[in-house]
């Protein structure tokens, strides 16, 4: 029994010199939980596939407040987790007090910036994706006007209503776009019945197809797109699935590569402020068994199309955030 005390005793003295070569990684889920079929499940499933290929173990935190932010991420790189990732925007503000107090950690926050030397901040440009799927909206509308739930009232989440709203109108320059936005604090993220009662808004105004960007309040709004028989339109995650037949597409965010490519590299990770749009197969549109009727050659071919200009630079998207405008009215 003493020898193998020793032996535990010398593994643990050889794995603490190692440094961070054994550091697991970590990831702090946001508000709603890894398991809302959207953001942060696409977040889950990066780190999941991480797991899978590598056999390796990381660390999760599931946040149910905003008071544990700080907190958490404290938690995390005192136990030597690295890199730490951080999912949603509002990680931002704690991570900036909590980065300079471990400089030999990497955090990774996806949706935020933070001008840290050890902080990797991915953002996603959710305008170009909105701008394709607001395209394939107008096209398979029969009413000429559409809706869009948005979650918590922010800056992000009307980058992708405005992309939306300039597809919607580069194949319909008369359709109209119905816009709300489900609140203004965190928990816009997780009122799917909210998000179900302003479908029924804009579905009474006319819309006959809505697409979600709300996380797991999109759930409401999905549901009741479905119930009404009308479409809706997911987001981050491929949401097909939940109805098929009734999900048009789904913008998809892949937050799982930035995870996954995260986690691949290790305390390593190149920092700095990291953008995947269009170019980089950061965002897109998905078409699977779920929804291929829905989906003609003509509407894929014109979408492809617009996906090519924008890379190249022929087609602009504005971008929301960058003036607080948005060239398309929005009812």
């Amino acid at each position: 029994m003493t020898m193998m005390k020793s032996l535990m005793g010398a593994a643990a003295a050889l794995a603490l010199s190692a440094g961070g070569a054994l550091a697991e990684p970590a990831i702090i889920f946001d508000l709603g939980g890894k398991f809302d079929r959207s953001f942060n499940e696409a977040a889950f499933t990066g780190a999941e596939r991480w797991a899978e290929e590598t056999g390796g173990s990381y660390r999760e935190i599931e946040l149910q407040s905003d008071a544990q932010r700080e907190q958490a991420m404290r938690r995390l790189a005192e136990a030597g987790a690295n890199p730490i990732v951080m999912a949603g925007f509002s990680q931002a503000t704690p991570l900036s007090v909590v980065a300079p107090d471990y400089p030999d950690t990497t955090f990774v926050i996806i949706d935020g910036v933070v001008d840290e030397p050890n902080v990797r901040s991915v953002i996603f440009s959710e305008h170009e994706g909105s701008y394709l799927v607001g395209m394939l909206a107008a096209m398979a509308s029969e009413t000429g006007t559409v809706g869009f739930v948005g979650g918590m009232d922010i800056p992000l989440i009307s980058r992708f209503a405005c992309g939306y709203a300039q597809g919607v109108v580069a194949v319909n320059p008369e359709a109209t776009v119905i816009a709300n936005m489900t609140g203004t604090t965190p928990a816009a993220w997780n009122d799917p019945v909210r998000g179900g009662e302003l479908t029924r808004g804009q579905i009474a105004q006319g819309a006959d197809v809505v697409y979600a960007a709300a996380g797991g309040t999109g759930l409401g709004v999905l549901q009741v797109a479905a119930d009404e028989g009308i479409l809706s339109i997911g987001v981050d995650s491929n949401q097909n699935y939940l109805h098929p037949g009734s999900v048009l597409t789904s913008m998809l965010k892949r937050v799982d590569v930035a995870v996954h490519d995260a986690f691949t590299t290790g305390p390593e990770v190149e920092t700095g402020i990291h953008v995947f749009g269009l170019a980089e197969e950061g965002v897109g549109y998905a078409v699977d068994e779920n929804n291929a009727e829905l989906i003609s050659e003509e509407m894929m071919a014109a979408v492809d199309a617009a996906r090519a200009s924008i890379i190249a630079g022929d087609i602009m998207v504005h971008n929301f955030t960058e003036d607080g405008t948005c060239p398309v009215q929005m009812q």
